[in-house]
């Protein structure tokens, strides 16, 4: 091994039935290092990293760990435990209901009467030496999320952890929240640990990150110091080719000019949910797409939310194509012709134990209704189409949703909406999680989208993905309105001091 290695993964394979999943990869770990894993969905960071903690066997190459003198064999996750591996994953998997020290230590006593008082204290000393800002015997729910993910932190740190592996740790975090993040991972570099992070958050690579690898299509692309790599040529690098500037999707884009141009497809006055939104006016006009944006926990989720039914509305009215309608519940909406696709993919999207073809079907099956299945041939045939017409990534439309990458299942749940041909589509954070390549991709069709005539309010908490597909902006901030920007007034600028500044008429 070089001299300051912690971790050298060498000539790894490994393949499942029709793919091969990694193909002679190598990547090196230094003490004291935040080396970032970098890839679209589906380049190979996810089965690299299973290798490594054991979830998957490889089918070739070698690992070495700092300390031995041998590869190291690694045939279970308890295996690379013991070897000083430890991983935080994106969904944190502690326990809620028991304490901090509780969840630290779970899972490790000899089975012998736990010394409670030792266990506190000892727990309370490394969540100072951590300088993570919670108690041992406090319960975890009463935690932020941030917090939790700490907790995770010191007890993978805690069990002799060389290798710290950081598995989409923010994507839950608001920008308060990452900052503290940061600022453990960096005193756990400066403590010698090496630390794997994985993330689609460019901002993120560039601000805590000393190295990047990048896997593309299952094969090493390279390692670069992270001074080397300007971001443009970190994107071209993942997506194997020369990327046009981003900006440029928008100007691509046509204007729709045919029936009912400029009319208004949806318009709410005061509308108001359970879910803590003040009344809110919003209008959408046929072939726009429009958006709301604020800082996390502005209300943009509730607002559309209210829109499509999905929480109980307590107040306003709604007119669809100018004719006021009652829109209760998510049916009410999606016989209005609207559409949605939630923030949450896991949660509210996908089911996923049924196939990527009953996951297709399953909205239009509802409209229909399940007394009138859809034939086996039409189920196929609708699979297909948007499979196709998505490029989503599947071994056959039968495969359980489940199996499929993060970016290539949100394009599972919009060929599923898509399908029922609405009107006016609501995406709330579609290109979450999901790689660079897929994003533009998403983006693009949006503008299709709309060129074609349909409705679209896209929503996303990257604010330059917002300039690059949206006309106009709702502003939020405190779950109220506090401005709409449309033509020169779409700047980052604008966005920020719209959200920092005076109120508007509308909030």
């Amino acid at each position: 091994m070089k001299e300051k290695s912690v971790l050298e993964m060498r000539g790894i394979y490994k393949s499942f039935p029709g793919v091969r999943a990694l193909q002679d990869v190598d990547f090196t770990l230094c003490e004291g290092e935040v080396h970032a894993l970098m890839g679209e969905n589906g380049a190979g960071k996810s089965t690299l990293i299973k290798v490594l903690t054991g979830v998957y066997e490889k089918d070739g190459g070698e690992i070495f760990i700092k300390g031995m003198d041998q590869a190291a064999v690694i045939r279970s996750p308890q295996d690379a435990q013991r070897l000083g591996i430890s991983t935080v994953y994106q969904e944190i998997t502690l326990c809620p209901n028991l304490s901090v020290a509780e969840n630290m230590y779970i899972g490790r006593g000899s089975g012998q009467t736990q010394n409670w008082k030792k266990m506190n204290a000892d727990a309370n000393k490394i969540l100072r030496a951590l300088d993570i800002p919670a108690e041992a015997t406090q319960q975890l729910s009463t935690c932020s999320i941030a917090i939790q993910q700490m907790v995770a932190i010191a007890r993978a740190v805690d069990m002799d952890c060389k290798v710290l592996i950081l598995d989409e740790p923010t994507s839950s975090l608001d920008d308060n929240e990452v900052a503290k993040l940061f600022g453990l991972m960096r005193d756990l570099r400066k403590r010698g640990v090496g630390i794997i992070f994985v993330t689609h958050f460019l901002d993120q690579v560039y601000e805590i990150c000393d190295k990047i690898t990048v896997l593309r299509d299952g094969k090493l692309v390279g390692e670069y110091v992270i001074e080397d790599l300007p971001r443009v040529q970190l994107v071209s690098k993942m997506l194997g080719k020369e990327l046009d500037d981003m900006s440029d999707i928008k100007s691509e884009a046509q204007e729709y000019h045919g029936p009912g141009a400029n009319s208004y497809v949806f318009e709410a006055s005061g509308l108001q949910s359970n879910a803590g939104i003040k009344p809110f006016d919003f209008y959408i006009k046929r072939g726009e797409v429009n958006g709301f944006t604020g800082l996390l926990g502005s209300g943009r989720s509730e607002c559309v939310r209210a829109i499509f039914g999905a929480d109980r509305v307590i107040g306003g009215t709604v007119r669809k194509d100018g004719k006021e309608v009652k829109i209760k519940a998510p049916i009410d909406a999606m016989k209005q012709g609207i559409a949605y696709l939630p923030e949450d993919r896991k949660i509210d999207g996908i089911i996923g134990d049924l196939s990527v073809r009953d996951n297709i079907i399953l909205a239009a099956q509802v409209l229909k209704g399940f007394f009138k299945p859809f034939s086996k041939a039409e189920a196929e045939k609708f699979a297909d189409e948007y499979i196709k017409l998505l490029e989503v990534k599947t071994a056959s439309a039968d495969t359980p949703i489940k199996s499929l990458s993060g970016g290539n299942q949100q394009k599972v749940i919009l060929g599923r909406w898509l399908l029922t041909h609405p009107d006016y589509l609501i995406l709330d954070e579609p290109t979450r999680g999901i790689d660079v390549g897929t994003k533009i991709e998403i983006q693009k069709l949006v503008l299709k989208l709309a060129s074609e005539g349909m409705s679209v309010t896209f929503i996303s908490s990257e604010t330059d993905e917002m300039l690059r597909t949206c006309s106009r902006l709702v502003v939020m901030r405190d779950r109220k309105v506090v401005g709409e920007l449309s033509g020169d007034e779409l700047t980052q600028n604008m966005i920020m001091s719209t959200i920092a500044g005076g109120e508007t008429d509308n909030a």
